[in-house]
């Protein structure tokens, strides 16, 4: 089955400079689904004040998918997160092995 994903940014952090509310920090979770199975995620991206103040958007503009995708956008995010939750929808399906505690031959 195909895993579905759902990004969502749970809070942000601002500072007062270069401009009010200038967001440094989103945390956010990852969730996903197979319909059957699902994982899910958190974490926390930070943003660096940028020298190109052209790009900056007012904090009441701001869009949970503008947000997301500032988040994505960093090198190996969206890979790293969606890969740690369909790791644990696999595990899901197909549990690891896991050894076990045998007492010793000699010991009983």
């Amino acid at each position: 089955m195909t895993t579905t994903y759902t990004w969502t940014v749970t809070a942000m952090s601002t500072m007062p400079t270069p401009t009010p509310d200038y967001v440094v920090l989103a945390s956010y979770t990852v969730d996903g689904t197979d319909g059957t199975y699902s994982g899910t995620i958190s974490s926390i991206a930070q943003f660096s004040v940028s020298p190109d103040q052209t790009t900056y958007i007012p904090y009441a503009d701001l869009t949970e998918a503008i947000v997301i995708g500032w988040i994505q956008a960093q090198p190996g995010v969206t890979t790293s997160m969606e890969g740690c939750v369909q790791g644990q929808i696999d595990s899901q399906i197909n549990p690891p092995v896991v050894p076990q505690n045998t007492p010793l031959p000699w010991s009983a």
